[in-house]
């Protein structure tokens, strides 16, 4: 399955979105438009076989933030608060007006401050590995996370973090201080939409404690745990595919008869 692949500027900041969805269904039909929004010197590559197991049954688009994949670096921090802003603000300059958001590690602080901002087009969140952990907000403390996940994650997805990083280094240092401040877990408690927690039972980054916090902050928040890593959606495409399915579904009002 191929994506359509455009790049849209949002106040002079490039974006690139990367639209698949099953045959006739990029345009709008009443369904929701799954977003994924990668973590801190990722890219849409983080999400490849995700999407494309999403792209059977959903229209979705996976997204390169500004500095990150192969778009130009901002010269500039990017806010969190900025971030959240700008994807939606992106992904609904192409026509899609009902977002359910999954983002991965930095990706899920951005998603989730986009529901804050824009609660009448997202219907709901998912947070893959959310970040970062009370306690554990220093550069020092994440280096040695992300070296030990390194360790249990597979050979391709070690090899998109190195390619990814180096392609996104400026941009990447410009966002650390931010990620690092954010503090997901007073964002998610102020998110009226259902709110679902996705973490790997050997990711060293998100720990359960943490992540199960934040699933609990949320008014309307779950949690699941899959078996793998930090990039749990990579390692388990379909299943993670059935798991966001069933949540949007479960989370559908349904049609009077």
């Amino acid at each position: 399955m191929r994506a359509k692949v455009e790049t849209v500027r949002i106040d002079g900041l490039p974006v690139r979105l990367y639209s698949a969805a099953p045959a006739g269904r990029l345009g709008q039909d009443g369904s929701p438009t799954v977003v994924l929004v990668h973590g801190i010197g990722m890219s849409h590559r983080s999400f490849a076989r995700s999407q494309r197991a999403l792209a059977t049954t959903h229209r979705t688009v996976s997204v390169d933030l500004p500095g990150f994949g192969w778009l130009p670096a901002a010269g500039r921090r990017l806010s969190i608060e900025e971030l959240g802003d700008l994807v939606v603000r992106a992904v609904r300059s192409r026509g899609h007006d009902d977002l359910v958001l999954v983002g991965q590690s930095m990706g899920s602080q951005v998603v989730v401050e986009s529901a804050r901002r824009h609660p009448s087009v997202v219907r709901s969140v998912v947070m893959v590995g959310p970040v970062i952990a009370a306690g554990r907000r220093t550069l020092r403390q994440q280096a040695f996370d992300l070296a030990r996940d390194g360790l249990v994650e597979r050979v391709r997805m070690n090899a998109v973090l190195v390619t990814d990083y180096l392609r996104s280094m400026r941009q990447y240092l410009h966002e650390l201080r931010p990620m690092l401040r954010y503090r997901t877990e007073d964002t998610v408690a102020k998110v009226a939409q259902p709110v679902l927690v996705v973490r790997g039972d050997r990711d060293p980054i998100a720990r359960r404690e943490w992540s199960e916090r934040v699933a609990a902050a949320a008014p309307d928040g779950t949690f699941v745990e899959l078996a793998g890593p930090h990039h749990v959606q990579e390692r388990q495409p379909e299943t993670f595919a059935r798991l966001v399915d069933a949540f949007d579904r479960a989370h559908t009002p349904q049609a009077s008869p």
